[in-house]
């Protein structure tokens, strides 16, 4: 007859798991991976230097991704590279508001910005009508449906709180938008020639379809440095509207969650919605509000950008860490196919707004 205490077996296995599970790594345990993201980052931010055409946020992910795929992560990193994928890209994006300011919209006229808002606007309604049925993740969705139409990595970050979405879907996102921008800085300039537009109707081209701030400054930089001068402008635009879209996303996932917890009240405890407005958003916003009433001094302002590229970069090789192959597999090519369409959208709707505008 068996014993009443056979089933024991099994507890000592929890009640040594259970703590790990929940017990937070202590800075020791976090400086390996941070130290390791950000010497990595430092050599991608050093190749952009010397090689501005490579995008170093690209380079970065691509270097984690690789060093997870050939088994170069040992277990020692996890918890820095997982704290980094979090909070140092968080920071990064607080950052990126102080190289924003409300008067940089001043250099576009009102048909200009009104084509740029459409762009916004269609890139991330189509992609978001076409996830669901081309049977994409909502959370992955979501995340493409706004770093392709705000400002690709930075705009994966902010999202993703609001989106309730696991890493894997964050560093998908994050390669998805890399790949199309770096894509797209090499289509744009032969396509702006090919078509015989200006340059400022190639810059604005540009920086209300590339997806990444670096990406764009390359791409209108081959062309002229008027166009760069009027596409940075533009792009900064699609910026300042990440906090505006994240604070809205919000709102509406909050208000859904909350019906559908009405409807059904005994499921309502465990419901977790994401925050109605991250915290790091809001920092961004006044980051943006400080640097537009100019009480950033401009000796401060030289040094903003470098950090920022540093901090972006550390997270972009820790999210590239989290990308685990067989995950990436098994989505298949439908996430691809999407960031392939909203890249298309953004292109053709913007060229098309820019060349009935003029």
């Amino acid at each position: 007859m068996p014993s009443p205490a056979a089933p024991r077996p099994a507890s000592p296995r929890a009640a040594t798991t259970r703590p790990a599970a929940t017990a937070a790594p202590g800075a020791r345990g976090l400086a390996p991976g941070v130290l390791v993201a950000l010497l990595l980052a430092a050599g991608c931010v050093a190749l952009t230097a010397a090689v501005p055409v490579v995008p170093g946020l690209l380079v970065a992910i691509v270097l984690g991704a690789a060093a997870r795929a050939v088994g170069l992560v040992p277990a020692v990193l996890d918890a820095g590279l997982a704290w980094t994928a979090r909070r140092v890209l968080r920071t990064g994006v607080v950052l990126l508001g102080l190289q924003l300011s409300l008067g940089d919209l001043l250099g576009l006229g009102l048909r200009e910005v009104a084509v740029l808002l459409v762009t916004v606007a269609a890139t991330f309604g189509v992609t978001l009508w076409l996830g669901p049925r081309l049977r994409v993740g909502r959370a992955l969705t979501l995340l493409i449906a706004t770093g392709f139409s705000i400002c690709g990595a930075a705009a994966v970050a902010a999202m993703s709180p609001v989106a309730d979405a696991e890493e894997d879907d964050v560093a998908t996102a994050v390669a998805l938008v890399t790949l199309y921008g770096t894509l797209a800085l090499l289509v744009i300039p032969v396509a702006a020639r090919v078509l015989g537009l200006g340059d400022r109707t190639a810059g604005l081209w540009a920086g209300m379809s590339v997806h990444e701030v670096a990406q764009v400054v390359a791409a209108a930089g081959t062309v002229s440095a008027a166009a760069l001068t009027v596409a940075v402008v533009a792009k900064l635009a699609r910026v300042v509207l990440l906090a505006p879209l994240v604070a809205g996303t919000g709102i509406v996932r909050r208000r859904r969650t909350a019906r559908a917890d009405a409807a059904v009240p005994e499921q309502a405890p465990a419901r977790r919605g994401g925050p109605l407005v991250p915290l790091f958003v809001v920092g961004f916003l006044v980051a943006v509000l400080v640097r537009s009433a100019g009480l950033v001094p401009d000796a401060v302002l030289p040094a903003v950008k470098p950090v920022t590229t540093l901090a972006l970069g550390a997270a972009m090789v820790a999210l590239g860490t989290q990308i685990r192959v067989g995950r990436l597999v098994r989505t298949g090519g439908r996430p691809v196919l999407l960031g392939g369409i909203a890249t298309a959208v953004a292109a053709g709707v913007s060229l098309t707004g820019l060349v009935l505008a003029t």
